[in-house]
């Protein structure tokens, strides 16, 4: 990572209110607040994310809901791709 891809991404995080600069340091400490948006997407990722992406990409398909949606939603663009005459 070079140096202004670092201050720029420190720089949006601050500008958030992820992180604070500690003051007379070059260092940053986490918000309540950015401490709350870590918290969420580890749990987001965790309980949602890695449990639904597993029964999508399952090479045997389950019935359940969410497969059954994924699989409505695949038909639904692919339709929309073949109605635009795009490439896939």
């Amino acid at each position: 990572m070079t140096a202004g891809r670092m201050t720029y991404d420190l720089r949006r995080l601050r500008l958030h209110q992820i992180i604070q600069r500690i003051s007379r340091t070059n260092r940053y400490q986490v918000t309540p607040f950015g401490l709350q948006i870590a918290r969420f997407f580890s749990r987001t990722y965790s309980r949602l994310l890695r449990t639904g992406l597993a029964e999508i990409c399952d090479p045997k398909p389950t019935n359940t809901p969410l497969r059954h949606h994924f699989d409505r939603l695949d038909q639904a663009i692919t339709a929309h791709v073949d109605q635009l005459n795009l490439a896939a």
